[in-house]
Order: C-alpha cells, then structure tokens, then sequence
C-alpha cells in the first residue's frame, strides 16, 4: 500500500523444458535465491514400493503406508470423497499442525472405510465415491470414479522428484525445528506432475491476476506487497494453494497444503502438463471430488473452514480513502452523505488519524475530539473502521513496544536479537504472531481503548508483512519465528515457512481479541494478506489496483477466483486505488460493485476525490442509483452470506459452479451470478456501447423491465452509462426492503418478495434470513428464516410460506410482487380475500404475514 515509487514485482515461473532433465534443471533454478544451485543429478524419483501396512484401527482416519525405500506414502480417507496424500522422504511424518485446517474440522470429518487390495503392481483402495490407484513403480496415483473412469492421475514417468540441499548460510535460523532434527539446514525442494487433459480447466488459487481460467499459465505463491500491480503480475497479496478442474461438466479439487514459496504451473512449461511443488516442507495435499463443483467448495471450506456470518452493516455502502483528515474533512464527507441522501454504513481512516504512523495511537492535531467523532458519526448511523498495521514503531515509551520486550513477543534475528524493518513509523518490530495464544492475546488486548471508544471495524493492511527498504520488499528469510505445537511444545521456524501465514495469523489475533473485549458482537477485521483458512477471521480485498478499465475488468475474476478459493467476503478498491479514474470508469466501477461482497470505495493519497456526488449530478444521481440497489437487495445478500456460512458457496460465483454443464459459460469472466438467482453482466469496455450476455439454459427476466427471455444464447444489449443489465433466473424468488440511508435505519413498509414465475412445473423457490444483524445470538435460534416456494399453473400460481426461528424482524407484513403479470387479478390467503394491484408488468398482493398460501389467479 502507499508505496508510490516501488514498482510492482512482476515473477514468472520458468519456462519448463521438454526433456526431464530440462525440467529439473528449471526446477532448481526456482530455489537459487534461497539455497545453493543444485546439480540436477542431485534430483531424485521414489524408489518402488516394497511393502504396504494398514494404518491401526486408533488412527485419525482410515488409510495405508506404502514404504519406498526411506520414504513412505500415506493415502487416508476423510470422507468417501476427500482423499489425503502425504509422503515423508526420510520416512517419518511431522506432527499435524496445518494452519489451514483446524483440529476442530479434522474431528468433525466421519470416520469412513477405506478397503484396499495389495496387487502385484499397485495398491487399490476405494471410498464409497472414489477409486485410488497407486502404482508400485514410483508410487504413481491415479483418483477414478467408482465406474473406473479417471478423474486425475499423476504423471507416468515423474509422479514426484525432489532435491535436497543446503541452504546458504544466511538463512539458517536460530534452531530449525526444535527438538533438532538429523538435516537441519537443509532444504527439500520437490515437485509433482500430472497429466493435463486438453480440454480440462482450472480454477481458484485465490488471489491471482489474469483471466478466471488458469490454463496455459504459471503462478508463485509467495504473499507480496504489490503496489500497482498490473494484469500480468504475480505474485500478489495472498497464497491460497487450491484450484478446482472442471472437465466435461465434472469437478475435482486439489489443495496443497504447504506453506512454503510454491508453483502452479497449468500447462504454460510443458503444453499436457500440470505440476505444482514447493521450496521446501511437508509433500501433502488433498484430492476432493464433486462431481459438481458446488460440492468440492463444500468440502474444501469443511476442511478449511467458512466465513463467519459478517454484521449486516459491512454489507451496506463504505467510503475511504487515504486519508480522510483532519477531524473536519470527515464530519464533511459524514455529513454530505446525509444531505445527498446517499446510503452510507461506513468510514474509514487511514494512517493519518495516528501519532506518527504509529498504530494503536491518535494524532490529536489531526483529531482532537476522536472520540466525540466517533461518537458523532454513532449518532449518523456510520460506524468507524480504522486501520492498524501489524507492524510497531521501535521506541521506548511506546506502550506496545514496552509491553512487547518485556513479554518477549516479537520476531527475533538469528542471532537473538529483536528483528527492526523499516515501515511508515520507522525502525518497526512485528510481532511473533505464530508463538500461541498468549502473544495472540497480547496483541488482541491493545485494541481495548479503540473498542472502548466505539470504534466497530479494523483494517489489518501491510501483513504480507511489507518491509520498506529491500528489494524484497519483505522479512529477511532467517528471521525466526516460534510455533505453537499442539501438544503444548514450541519450535522454531524461519521465513520461508511462515511468511505466508504472517498475515492470516496477524488476523487471527485481531478476530480473537475483539471476541474477547466485545464478545456479544461478531467481529469485523478486513485484511490484505492471507493463507488458506483466513476467510475464518477477515473479510479481504484485492490490494492497490490502479483506476482504470483494466482493473475494473480485471476485479471481476479476481473476486470469482477468491470465491471459488473459499474467500467468499471480498471486495476490490472501487474506482481503483492508484490514480484517479475518469468520470465514466467510476460511474461503471460503482455499479458493478454494487454486487461485490464488500462494496468500499477507495483510494491514495493525491488522487481526485472519489466520492459519489464527484463528476457532477448526472454521475451522482446514477451512482445514487445502485448504491440504492444495494440496500434494497441486502435481504437476498444477508440470506446468501448465511447460506455460505452453511455450505462455502461465494456470494459473487463463477456461472459454471450453477450450470457446469453448459460450455459456453465455463470461463467467461466478463458476467457473473450474485448468489443463485441474478445473473449481472457489467460494462467492462471503454469502446463499446453495448453488452453481450451469454444466458444459461431456461427463462431468465430483466431486473429492470420485467421482460421474460429465453436463455441458452447469447444476447446482445444496447446499455448507456445508466444501465448495467441483470436478469433473475425463472423460478426465483427474491427478497427486497425499501431504502434505507444505514443498516441501523429500520426500513419503513413490507418486506417486499419478487416471484419470478418459472414455466409449468419447474423449481421456483427462495428465502430470506433475518436477525439482529450484529450478535451472535442467532446460534440460540434468535433468528428468522422464510423459505418460499412457489407452484405455477397455466391460471396463475400458488405462493407457499414457512417460517423458522424465534427472532421479530423488522417487517410487519409482506408485499408479492409477481413480475410478469398480464393484468389484473384476485388472489385470496386461507380463502380470504388480499388486497391487490397492478402496475408495468407486476401484480402486486398485500399480505398480512410471511406464513401460509397466497393464492393468485388472472
């Protein structure tokens, strides 16, 4: 963030060779900044399997070793399927410690049976929805489905090699592992193939550039701070090692759980290769079957947990910049909201509101009343989100400091010493976030005089960590970090096993320690880095694109990928963060986002204002528009969060996790699905005036004229800069409250359900979810549930309603409109007569309470 004259880093994975020897020596180059250059002859396959064991009875899960000379294969069964693969070279498997996968999700999976035969040639084992077979040669593994087609199989002449190697002396930390293990110092670079079918495609991997289809590319994961990245930069903010392949209307899923700097390479070395491996750390992934693509979010967000459902305000409209000061500036821009009338939830501030750049501290010259501002902005329904970087100032006196050396909590040297990086306060020290709970709890207890003062949000930024000064543009790799074991020991880790998790671990403070000091209020913490599991603690962001057509596109996969990677509450800095956008980029980025997870406007210091009402009235009265968009659906948005709370499916979703059937919307990355039900399909060309929207199979409407279109074909729509077309899916149902200026304003009238009639007897369905917005209650039933459905005669229709849950929402009664409607009609509820109307299309019934039938007739 805020780096104006860093350019952004722009890492490629080399080219592959042909021949494996090629390959190897590429492989080894990957690893040259951080152990010696291997000899490719150093590289090794594994030997063939000379015995199979069962794992006991006692085990975690049900699975075998196959033993290859000094290295054994585990492959254990999570579920019928899920399928875990793991290798220890030298024969002995480290302690389970995943940051990605809690002991809490490894216990909730059942217990399955995994039967296997011992073959001549290979180990067959088999779960209730898979087949794995291993050959003996290499311990090659091939994943089928019970009618023996194959799903994935590794490469048949180099399933694995790997490297062992020294590491340069610079980056042997204190104590590798503690108790020292026979190797330490050494590094185990590794790399895994497998074959790549011509007209398979790959998904996820969070946050990565590019276009939503990963084949014929290559990506590092490796968290960096990447001011102005470009379309082509890699790596970016966060390394989430999952990807999901669809082939021929099939889906699979592979998470690699491994920390260390790693590649994903679909095809761009080699053309009918997939591989993936790392610099070092354990060989483990997860193989996950659908077939259907929800599925295999579904249980890879299982495994590595799901988003906890958000307060309802992070969900409305929420304006920053770098920076809103001082104290006058923000009651300006609080108090233009109001008068404009323009929905607003949240502002934030950025560094500036601090003493120095220090975090934890205000500037009283900039903000000498903070508190009354933020009690000020209370009063106007606008909660407050400040930032706090991970990072502290090195000074004595400086309370988080102080307390930090004399509890020990910070990231050492290798010599022992406390490692100081250059950051906006200074000389900073980073706390040594993976040491437990206590420095966890530590860090957590200094948001206590900002949770005190009513502040409602917090901004963890620059944790990839960021590091000024080196071109790197991070930690040192030596630097030492102490682990939290679960059985209760601690050992020591460098940089090169951590960076990748110092962010999500520096969310995870945050997360718990607001639950500490507010423990009746769900946490809201937005963070730029991040690992696979994250999404348990932080909402996210794309990090600083730039404001233009580019980034505007490009936002649009990005946030696809992060879904389809569970990271389901995300947003990008809309009308982009470095620059300032012209009046129409911003115009089009202000309605696309209304249909973000996370809808926050944003941008640096020296830009143009980048508010709404900026560019003149015509400009504002249509941004006025969607942000208003926005409130109306939030009860669909409120409903969908839940719903992934349950199941990990994104609100914002790729079209073929709904129809992984129909090819001609696997890759598109120019529209998109807003939950189940709205198909949004934006203006992402500057040159164009019109929008192609390719419609799946069925009936779709037109959000805004009620016109009924057949789907499975591509319509092309005229569209001026008021227009952004969206259509509902035949069958929908979809909750809608009036406008409202902040979540904490009680809507005034019905709970308004727009059914949209689908053809004779097809599914027609809906709901919507309600609580307090803000507590946690609702896991004691405090809440609201309405599921919907309907049944539609060639006379009209039937509107069926049923309740759950204990919680009084803020509707008294509730309104159908029934879009499409050819005129007038009756309808009756419990053979009682309803009040009606009619209007452009839609005929609208009063009803007094979202429980029973409503009757309709034309």
């Amino acid at each position: 963030m805020k780096h104006f004259l860093r350019r952004a880093a722009i890492l490629r994975t080399s080219a592959l060779g042909l021949t494996i020897l090629a390959t190897l020596v590429s492989a080894s180059l990957l690893c040259a900044q951080n152990a010696s250059s291997p000899d490719p002859a150093g590289w090794h396959g594994l030997d063939r399997v000379s015995s199979v064991t069962a794992l006991p009875a006692d085990a975690p899960a049900s699975g075998v070793d196959l033993h290859a000379g000094n290295a054994v294969m585990r492959i254990t069964a999570l579920s019928d399927s899920v399928v875990r693969v793991q290798i220890a070279l030298d024969g002995v498997f480290p302690v389970e410690n995943s940051w990605a996968i809690t002991h809490e999700a490894r216990a909730a999976m059942p217990r399955v049976a995994f039967p296997f035969e011992d073959l001549p040639n290979a180990v067959a084992l088999r779960t209730g929805n898979l087949q794995v077979r291993v050959e003996k040669d290499h311990l090659r593994v091939v994943f089928m489905d019970l009618a023996g087609k194959v799903i994935s199989e590794d490469d048949p002449q180099r399933p694995l090699v790997f490297n062992r190697m020294k590491l340069a002396s610079a980056s042997i930390p204190l104590q590798f592992t503690e108790p020292a293990k026979a190797g330490a110092g050494m590094a185990t670079q590794f790399k895994m193939w497998k074959v790549m079918p011509e007209n398979e495609h790959y998904f996820g991997l969070g946050d990565k550039s590019g276009p939503l289809d990963h084949r014929n590319m290559a990506f590092t994961m490796w968290n960096t701070d990447a001011y102005g990245w470009l379309p082509t930069t890699d790596p970016l903010y966060k390394t989430i090692p999952f990807f999901v392949a669809m082939r021929n209307g099939s889906s699979y899923g592979i998470f690699f759980d491994n920390t260390f700097r790693s590649t994903f390479d679909f095809g761009k070395g080699e053309r009918d290769a997939l591989s993936y491996g790392a610099d070092d750390g354990p060989i483990d992934y997860y193989f996950i079957y659908g077939p259907h693509p929800k599925k295999v979010i579904e249980q890879y967000t299982a495994l590595t947990g799901r988003t906890p459902l958000p307060p309802l305000w992070t969900l409305g409209y929420q304006q920053s910049r770098y920076s809103y000061y001082p104290e006058s500036r923000v009651h300006e821009i609080a108090d233009t909201f109001r008068a404009k009338r323009i929905p607003l939830d949240s502002l934030y501030l950025d560094i500036d509101y601090q003493k120095g750049n220090a975090p934890f501290t205000v500037s009283r010259e900039n903000f000498p009343h903070f508190e009354g501002l933020i009690g000020d902005l209370k009063k106007q329904g606008i909660k407050t989100v400040v930032i706090s970087d991970l990072h502290l100032k090195k000074e004595a006196g400086y309370a988080p400091y102080d307390s930090g050396i004399r509890e020990d909590r910070f990231v050492k040297n290798p010599n022992g010493s406390v490692y100081v990086g250059a950051v906006w306060p200074g000389p900073s020290v980073f706390p040594d976030f993976t040491a437990g709970a206590a420095t966890r709890g530590w860090y957590g207890a200094l948001y206590k005089d900002f949770v005190k003062d009513g502040i409602k949000g917090f901004w963890n930024d620059m944790n990839e960590p960021a590091v000024f000064e080196r071109a790197d543009k991070t930690m040192p790799l030596d630097t030492v970090h102490r682990v939290a074991m679960p059985d209760g020991s601690v050992r020591q880790a460098s940089q090169r096993e951590i960076h990748n998790v110092f962010g999500m671990e520096n969310v995870h403070a945050t997360y718990d320690g607001l639950l500490k000091l507010r423990p009746d209020e769900r946490p809201f913490v937005l963070t730029r880095a991040a690992y696979a599991g994250t999404q348990r603690y932080a909402a996210s962001w794309t990090g600083d694109n730039s404001s233009s057509w580019d980034h505007l596109r490009q936002s649009v996969a990005n946030i696809m990928n992060l879904g389809i990677s569970g990271y389901a509450l995300m947003g990008a800095d809309v009308g982009g963060y470095r620059g300032s956008p012209l009046p129409d980029v911003y115009t089009r980025w202000l309605e696309l986002a209304a249909f973000y997870p996370i809808y926050r406007s944003h941008t640096e210091k020296g830009s143009d204002n980048q508010e709404p009402w900026v560019h003149g009235p015509v400009h504002e009265a249509i941004r006025k528009k969607y942000i208003e968009l926005r409130y109306k659906l939030l009860p669909y948005t409120y409903t969908t969060m839940e719903e992934n709370t349950r199941n990990g499916m994104p609100l914002m979703r790729a079209m073929f996790l709904e129809y992984p059937q129909e090819d001609a919307v696997l890759t598109l990355d120019r529209q998109f699905l807003y939950g189940r039900d709205l198909l949004v399909a934006p203006q992402l060309w500057e040159y164009f005036d019109f929008v192609e929207v390719q419609l799946p199979k069925g009936d779709w409407y037109d959000y805004w004229t009620g016109e009924r279109v057949h789907g499975g074909r591509s319509v092309t729509r005229k569209v001026g800069i008021e227009v952004m077309p969206i259509y509902v899916r035949a069958g929908a149902i979809i909750p809608q409250q009036p406008v409202v200026q902040s979540t904490d304003e009680v809507p005034q009238g019905p709970l308004e359900v727009r059914v949209y009639p689908p053809t004779a007897g097809g599914d027609c369905s809906g709901s919507v979810y309600a609580d307090d917005g803000l507590s946690f209650q609702y896991k004691k039933g405090d809440y609201k549930r309405v599921k919907f459905t309907c049944t539609a005669t060639k006379s009209g229709l039937t509107v069926h309603m049923a309740q759950e849950g204990s919680f009084t929402p803020w509707w008294k009664g509730v309104r159908i409109d029934v879009i499409g409607g050819k005129g007038m009609g009756r309808a009756t509820m419990g053979g009682q007569a309803l009040r009606g109307s009619f209007a452009t299309g839609i005929f609208s019934v009063e009803a007094p309470a979202p429980e029973g039938d409503v009757v309709v007739t034309y």
